[in-house]
C-alpha cells in the first residue's frame, strides 16, 4: 500500500480587529463567507487589510449581510487595469434564518455587527461577524481593571516554590 502524501500546509494570515472587543461586549459570532474579486483574495493572503472602521448591514427583507467600509488595499502585480476598489461593498454569505436572527437583534435592541476577524479555511475566505453591544468609557476600564487582576492571580498560581 502507497504512503499518503502529506498535506502542505499553508500559513494563511489571521487578520483581526482587535479594537472591536475593547468597544463592543461581544455576545454573539457568526462565521460568514464573502464574496470577493480575484485581486482581493490576493491582497487578503498578503495581508493587506484594514477591519478597524467596517462595520456590517443586515437587512430582513430581502435577507442580505454586507460588509461595509472595510479595506482592501490593492494587488499591484495585477497591474493598473484590473484593480479593484478598496473600499467597496461586499455581500457576506450566510443562511437566511441566521441574517434575519441578527437582523431582529440589531433592530431590538440597538446593537452593532462588527467584524472580528478574516481567515482562510480550506481555501475560502471566511469573516467572523460579532453581535456587539457598545461599551461605555466606564466599562472599557471595568474590563481592563478585571483582565489585569485575572493575569495577577495567574502569575502568583504559576510560580513554583
Amino acid at each position: 500500500m502507497a504512503a499518503k502524501r502529506e498535506r502542505r500546509v499553508e500559513h494563511e494570515p489571521v487578520i483581526e480587529n482587535r479594537r472591536a472587543r475593547h468597544d463592543f461586549a461581544i455576545e454573539d459570532t457568526l462565521e460568514c463567507g464573502m464574496e470577493l474579486l480575484g485581486t482581493e483574495v490576493k491582497a487578503i493572503r498578503s495581508s493587506q487589510v484594514s477591519l478597524g472602521e467596517g462595520w456590517v448591514l443586515a437587512e430582513e427583507e430581502p435577507p442580505r449581510l454586507t460588509l461595509r467600509n472595510v479595506h482592501i488595499g490593492p494587488y499591484p502585480p495585477a497591474g493598473p487595469h484590473r484593480q479593484h476598489e478598496p473600499t467597496r461593498t461586499r455581500r457576506l454569505l450566510a443562511h437566511k434564518r441566521e441574517i434575519r436572527k441578527l437582523a431582529v437583534e440589531v433592530r431590538a435592541r440597538g446593537a452593532s455587527l462588527v467584524p472580528l476577524k478574516i481567515y482562510f479555511s480550506k481555501g475560502k475566505a471566511k469573516l467572523l461577524v460579532g453581535l456587539g453591544l457598545g461599551r461605555r468609557k466606564a466599562d472599557k476600564r471595568q474590563a481592563i481593571a478585571a483582565r489585569e487582576a485575572k493575569r495577577d492571580m495567574d502569575r502568583a498560581t504559576s510560580r513554583r516554590w
